[in-house]
């Protein structure tokens, strides 16, 4: 679909690199420019403890399938014009520099639009282009709300074991870029769109917003049960010791769990309301019946009831399901996980690159798109301008 898209990111860690890879996905050339004196983005060196990787760490390698590295220093004259000539080039740039740092290197909106009018800059910020503070997805974790509301009752707020605020934000990018492609093909014109971590966090927050804007309640930590539903969210274990989730959504699916399990509805129980007032008590009588069974014994129940249910897994067994196989990405070496799962788009690349080693397309880059000499690439080289 975007074939003929070329797409620059001067992005690191998650929410803008995970863009790129949606637009590597569908077809466009995303040239990724990365810190020459760094290594590149700082998620090449994020690795678990058991983790034996090169400089594509499997953090790194979550949102950057599909791309080519060219390591520059846009500290240097001639890093910034190679830069200034890609954009030119470009029809997206994505962005994710700490309030004041793209003025400094000559890659900020102002800049780069002004050699290439058309030009969409998608920038992702943590407080606001305005607001210097950094805003790592944790800081936005806390300061959103999400923090507040993740634990148990009585326990410590918690972090969620993703960094969601960047997957949010890059979503909200996403958004964002695809409605400016819309405009600009009527207008000729291109934009800046800016997403802040903070404003995509606080956007996604749903009925706990509204459980406070509307029905002026703070919302409290709760585990993992609903506010809102009962029993919603609630786990329980069956007899082969197997964690399950129940998210029964109406007074129909309740009733229909009772008889499954051979349980009288009792009158205090009998609607959603009357539900979360008692959510213990019913939770200790779910939870005597469902101990009772195997996995295998209350799964075939729930499923010929229509009764919504989820089996706790581990990364192993959430790969093993047919469902995820469609959305892979494959190389000779490694796997990934897609960024835009529709199952009915027409595009499927024919080829997609591997994560890219650091600096891995900067020469075949300078030839292939700006036409550089092989005497200009080897005096960038040897100056330290290029890797």
């Amino acid at each position: 679909m975007f074939q003929e898209l070329k797409v620059l990111e001067l992005a690191s860690v998650l929410a803008g690199p995970s863009v790129g890879q949606f637009f590597a996905e569908l077809g466009a050339e995303v040239i990724k420019v990365e810190n020459i004196h760094t290594g590149g983005d700082v998620t090449r060196t994020w690795k678990v403890r058991e983790e034996r990787t090169d400089d594509r760490s499997s953090y790194f390698c979550s949102i950057n399938w599909g791309k080519k590295s060219i390591a520059v220093d846009l500290n240097r004259k001639e890093g910034r014009e190679i830069a200034h000539r890609l954009a030119e080039r470009s029809d997206i740039v994505i962005a994710s520099y700490k309030s004041g740092d793209a003025e400094k290197l000559g890659v900020d909106y102002m800049t780069l639009s002004a050699l290439n009018p058309g030009l969409i800059y998608g920038l992702i910020s943590g407080f606001g282009s305005d607001n210097p503070r950094v805003g790592y997805d944790a800081v936005i974790q806390a300061e959103s709300g999400f923090m507040f509301l993740n634990g148990e009752p009585d326990g410590i707020s918690l972090k969620m074991p993703v960094a969601l605020m960047d997957i949010l934000a890059a979503h909200q990018l996403k958004e964002g870029i695809l409605l400016a492609l819309l405009r600009k093909n009527k207008s000729g014109k291109g934009d800046l769109v800016e997403v802040s971590l903070l404003q995509a966090a606080v956007a996604s927050l749903a009925n706990q917003a509204s459980n406070w804007l509307v029905a002026g309640v703070i919302p409290q930590k709760q585990g993992s049960a609903h506010p809102n539903i009962a029993p919603y969210g609630d786990i329980f274990k069956t007899a082969d010791n197997h964690e399950v989730i129940l998210a029964v959504g109406s007074d129909r699916q309740f009733k229909s769990l009772c008889k499954i399990l051979g349980l009288d509805v009792p009158l205090w129980c009998q609607t959603n309301e009357l539900r979360v007032k008692n959510r213990a008590i019913v939770n200790r009588l779910l939870y005597q019946k469902i101990s009772g069974s195997t996995l295998g014994e209350l799964t075939a129940q729930l499923n010929a009831a229509n009764i919504p249910y989820g089996v706790i897994k581990d990364m192993k067994a959430v790969f093993e399901m047919p469902e995820v196989q469609t959305i892979l990405l494959k190389s000779t070496d490694r796997m990934g996980v897609k960024t835009f799962v529709d199952q009915n788009f027409p595009y499927r690349p024919s080829h997609f690159l591997p994560p890219p080693h650091f600096g891995e397309h900067s020469q075949q880059i300078l030839i292939q798109s700006l036409e550089m000499s092989p005497e200009e690439i080897k005096f960038l080289m040897e100056s330290s301008v290029i890797l």
